[in-house]
């Protein structure tokens, strides 16, 4: 494991959008975000604009670029919207920069400090896989809202009140068939991650599809993701279906914690997200299958929330439609009540909710 530096969580997930202020008005007026950063012409960024938000421990970056050459471009073209950069909070980016790079990381952005009034921070990053990215942030004593270089917004602000979510949970990576366990491999060898969690074909699969899972966590678990691959089915998987419109490997989902998920379900569908569903039969069965749990029945039913248990307690989840035109990145709001697994239980009735979106799009 790393002796010079410690992964505290992660800091923020940046996006690449077709367009900022649309996209940033859809996280504020639909999600309950805040804009808390801002660069662009206004700031002297003239290739990018940005805009930060924020809802308690999670940070958005919203990026799009401003000239035909600029970043993003190739982003945008390959992917579609999408992440492109997952970023890690440390109390030493150089050396997790140096540390990762030594065991094989490939360099993206040399450790470098940015400043203003604030203080100074200092980012180094490495290539995750494909053009998904780790950022290394370090922000030393810095105390402006965001980073160096984001001023405040100066158009109106939407969100009133926000929709109870609390931190990201996990963040999710989709590999084409046969990736998953050198993906695995790098963030053991790279980043001293270990496997936290894991299932295969025999654990999640349909009539027509199933997948392979393993988990990796940091030392403290302050940091697990993920990592997937499509198996071989009868029809194509929705893992097969993100990498065809993804082209390639890229982020799938990511997932958010709140302290009171019906709640947030609750706001979040009163205010136009549109989730997944699942058939009443499930909880039918339900009550046979995780026992006594606090929340009412039929609220979780009419909300079509999932529930599963392991030894450790249960845990609530449900995932939303993919939110943009290609049917791939999706978020996933999740409750936890003692459980630290992803939710193995409900993988058969997710998936099946899935493939009825997908045999809708033709892609089944």
């Amino acid at each position: 494991m790393p002796e010079d530096y410690t992964l505290q969580g992660f800091h923020h997930v940046h996006w690449w959008v077709g367009n900022v202020l649309r996209s940033a008005y859809y996280y504020q007026k639909a999600w309950g975000f805040k804009i808390v950063g801002y660069r662009g012409l206004e700031t002297g960024s003239r290739e990018v604009v940005s805009m930060v938000l924020e809802q308690g421990k999670i940070k958005l970056v919203l990026s799009a670029p401003l000239v035909p050459d600029g970043p993003g471009n190739a982003f945008l073209s390959r992917h579609g919207e999408g992440v492109s950069d997952v970023a890690f909070l440390t109390d030493n980016a150089e050396a997790a920069f140096q540390d990762s790079v030594g065991r094989g990381a490939e360099a993206v952005h040399n450790p470098t400090t940015i400043e203003d009034e604030h203080g100074s921070v200092r980012l180094a990053s490495i290539k995750a896989y494909n053009d998904v990215i780790h950022t290394f942030v370090d922000l030393g004593d810095y105390t402006g809202s965001f980073l160096p270089g984001y001023g405040q917004w100066p158009g109106p602000h939407i969100a009133e009140s926000d929709s109870g979510l609390v931190a990201i949970d996990h963040i999710v990576h989709n590999m084409p068939g046969g990736g998953m366990q050198d993906q695995v491999q790098f963030y053991q060898d790279t980043l001293g991650f270990h496997r936290f969690w894991s299932v295969d074909d025999k654990d999640i699969s349909t009539e027509y599809s199933s997948l392979r899972s393993i988990v990796v966590a940091n030392e403290n678990l302050t940091v697990k993701m993920p990592v997937n691959e499509p198996a071989e089915g009868l029809k194509k998987s929705q893992i097969q279906e993100f990498i065809d419109y993804n082209i390639d490997a890229g982020v799938q989902h990511m997932a958010m914690l709140t302290k009171d998920i019906v709640k947030t379900i609750s706001t979040l569908k009163a205010n136009g997200i549109d989730f997944l569903t699942v058939p009443d039969a499930y909880y039918a069965e339900l009550p046979d299958r995780v026992g006594q749990i606090e929340e009412n029945m039929e609220t979780l039913r009419s909300l079509s929330i999932l529930v599963d248990r392991d030894e450790d307690g249960y845990l609530l989840q449900l995932f939303t439609k993919p939110i943009q035109d290609r049917p791939t990145f999706f978020f996933e709001v999740i409750q936890r009540k003692g459980s630290q697994s992803f939710g193995k239980g409900n993988f058969k009735a997710l998936f099946e909710s899935m493939e009825r979106d997908q045999a809708r799009r033709g892609n089944l």
